[in-house]
């Protein structure tokens, strides 16, 4: 039998009150935000680089001008860190935005190629305090959706409970019986060397090929270990993730190895991913031609790097913290929803 169109009356029907539940949660968090005197700002779409993530794929298009003769390269932007980082160098203390991105080839029931992010700066802050941002938020969702427990794919969360924070050290030991920092030893590096890390997923039974880089074992071990425990009965922040694995954060203090983020799970579903910002400028172009390179090994592609943001960089970024929370999977928890396609007005077929 055929599927009616998403914009079929009955279709909408149907959807509707996620619909109205996600707005509910939607204007819940700008509240927030308000409360807390943060300034809700908008930024392009358009950018000179949607992000330096080597793993994601991107939607580029041509910008002319207004006769025709010059065109230009534009990406639409994958986060809109890049230019909200900008502003808090620019002197907006507080800042906050509720952004349309894009990443191409990602559909799935916590996947969109188009999808809302919440993203936000606290100028003179670091991680620490993004997580009790998240907490407040997790409580103000929950009251405006009318249930503080959600569940989804059978696991339980109650999203009003005081998160669960665990390092991602303490992880890989309690659910993979793995000392992270043992095969971390004296690494310091974009590309740990992978063997005691392989070796370690190897003796607790996860496949591994020659091949794999360090960052394919510790995903291996993540999605086969260790996420299937995380926001199981309450909300859980993961923290202090190795360096290869934050390439726009600071590192940790006293610890080169580890560096200053967080995400934040419920239900088994990651939400936020925050940290404490990089504020060194040489040190932010070396991990983005490093990025650069990557990807173009992996994938035959690249993107420029945003020079106007390393610009602002040196100008004095200040000591700052920012977060992106994915609000389409936030509202589907809320709700009730099977999938992020229950909770969109109009989702992208």
């Amino acid at each position: 039998m055929q599927t009616s169109p998403w914009w079929h009356p009955e279709r909408l029907a149907a959807r509707l009150p996620h619909l109205q539940c996600r707005a509910a949660v939607i204007a819940a968090l700008r509240t927030v935000f308000h409360d807390n005197g943060f300034v809700e700002v908008e930024t392009p779409i358009l950018q000179v680089c949607p992000g330096m993530e080597p793993h994601l794929r991107v939607f580029a298009t041509e910008l002319e001008d207004a006769f025709g003769q010059s065109r230009t390269v534009r990406y639409l932007h994958t986060s809109p860190e890049f230019a909200m980082k900008k502003l808090l160098v620019a002197g907006v203390p507080r800042l906050f935005q509720f952004a349309r991105v894009f990443r191409n080839g990602e559909t799935s029931d916590t996947h969109h190629p188009e999808f809302t992010m919440l993203e936000w700066y606290r100028a003179g802050a670091d991680y620490r305090s993004l997580m009790s941002d998240c907490v407040a938020l997790l409580v103000a969702a929950a009251d405006a959706a009318g249930r503080s427990e959600v569940m989804f794919r059978d696991m339980v969360c109650r999203l009003d409970a005081e998160p669960e924070r665990l390092s991602v050290s303490e992880a890989f030991a309690r659910f993979a019986g793995i000392d992270l920092m043992a095969v971390l030893a004296d690494q310091d590096a974009a590309e740990p060397d992978p063997a005691p890390l392989a070796a370690a997923a190897r003796r607790i039974g996860i496949s591994v090929s020659p091949s794999d880089r360090w960052e394919d074992v510790f995903f291996k071990v993540m999605l086969d270990r260790v996420e299937p425990h995380l926001g199981d009965g309450v909300p859980t922040v993961l923290f202090d993730y190795p360096v290869c694995q934050a390439a726009l954060s600071r590192r940790k203090p006293g610890e080169p190895r580890l560096a200053e983020r967080f995400e934040l799970y419920a239900a088994g579903v990651e939400l936020a991913n925050g940290f404490s910002e990089l504020t060194d400028a040489a040190e932010q172009e070396r991990r983005f031609l490093a990025d650069a390179a990557l990807k173009k090994r992996l994938y035959g592609t690249t993107v420029p790097v945003d020079r106007d943001f390393l610009e602002a960089l040196a100008f004095g970024l200040p000591e700052s913290a920012g977060v992106a929370l994915g609000v389409d999977r936030l509202a589907m928890l809320c709700c009730g929803a099977s999938g992020i396609a229950d909770v969109l007005w109009a989702p992208v077929t």
